[in-house]
């Protein structure tokens, strides 16, 4: 049930994405945006939907038809199954049956993320070889090289969390973030641990490609990247795939660094089911405003270029996320 359930809502907040993306990029440029199908343009996304499901599916000449249509899927499902480790809300006394609002529980939650957000570069990368097309190929070839050097910052700063929270279970880690300081003050990771956070926070919109990180399908130098030769219901498996990856990284940082469902205040050690119901809004009220953040970022700053891409991940983040290890193994021996 709670698969199904975390499946569901995925499914139904990557076209809310959408609608938000729109109506937020019209709203920083001065725009109205989607208003006319539904109150609001809210079945914009919809309409889309029903747009691109009768439009043709072209096939190019001389793609590998295998990975050609393996790609979107290998791309969309990867990024979609990555909130089945996130914890979205205490646990719930049903039935004298305690439910967990989580689906992969335990130390094997972590692993699980890091394998399937590098897994989800092989659709981009199979994607773009496959087409037989240049521009396409080196929109794969720039993904594959982008997540390769991003997710090692990214676990690099992930270790400082477990050696904060003494443990990689992301519950132990939500309960080792609960508590203040001096009565107002979060015991947040974000707070505990502000390198590891920003360093993480960076890596997400790189893992995801977005901008300014968007490389690999950079409209200026390679016309669409690694989708150039894709259409109807296959592109928009791509474009899906994208929303459901920002969906899954602002999760995974709400968990790790601001204190999951957590908040300052609220007791621990209750199941009853109206405390899991606030805890389920606390969660996704802090996740609304990192994807707020992450759709303002794409509409607010520039491009970078790749070698400037490549410069901030292998020379500044990774060192970074490296002396941060070492200040916090020195710390806890103080």
């Amino acid at each position: 049930m709670v698969v199904v359930g975390v499946f569901g809502v995925v499914m139904q907040i990557v076209p809310l994405l959408v609608w938000a993306e729109r109506r937020i990029c019209a709203w920083v440029q001065d725009r109205v945006g989607p208003n006319r199908v539904g109150p609001f343009g809210l079945f914009q996304p919809l309409a889309d939907a029903i747009k691109l499901l009768f439009k043709e599916d072209v096939l190019p000449d001389g793609v590998d038809r295998f990975l050609y249509f393996l790609a979107p899927a290998l791309a969309f499902f990867p990024a979609a199954m990555t909130a089945t480790v996130i914890p979205f809300g205490a646990p719930i006394m049903v039935g004298g049956d305690l439910l967990h609002l989580q689906v992969c529980r335990g130390n094997v939650g972590m692993l699980l993320f890091l394998a399937l957000t590098g897994l989800s570069v092989y659709g981009i990368a199979f994607g773009g070889w496959a087409s037989n097309n240049k521009f396409a190929m080196l929109g794969g070839l720039r993904a594959s090289a982008q997540v390769l050097s991003y997710e090692i910052a990214m676990g690099l700063a992930l270790v400082s969390v477990f050696m904060t929270s003494q443990s990689v279970d992301l519950n132990v880690i939500v309960a080792d973030q609960t508590g203040t300081w001096l009565g107002f003050i979060p015991k947040w990771n974000a707070v505990k641990q502000p390198i590891a956070f920003v360093i993480f926070f960076v890596a997400a919109f790189a893992e995801t490609n977005r901008l300014p990180f968007d490389l690999p399908e950079c409209e200026a130098e390679l016309i669409g990247g690694y989708h150039t030769e894709y259409s109807s219901m296959k592109f928009s498996l791509f474009f899906l795939a994208e929303y459901a990856a920002m969906f899954s990284s602002c999760c995974m940082i709400t968990t790790l660094f601001l204190g999951g469902w957590s908040f300052p205040g609220m007791p621990s050690g209750n199941t009853g089911v109206l405390f899991g119901f606030l805890t389920l809004g606390v969660f996704f009220a802090k996740v609304l405003v990192l994807l707020f953040f992450f759709i303002l970022v794409r509409w607010t700053l520039p491009r970078f270029r790749f070698d400037q891409l490549m410069h901030l991940g292998w020379k500044s983040l990774i060192p970074l996320s490296l002396a941060n290890i070492a200040a916090t193994g020195v710390a806890a021996q103080l």
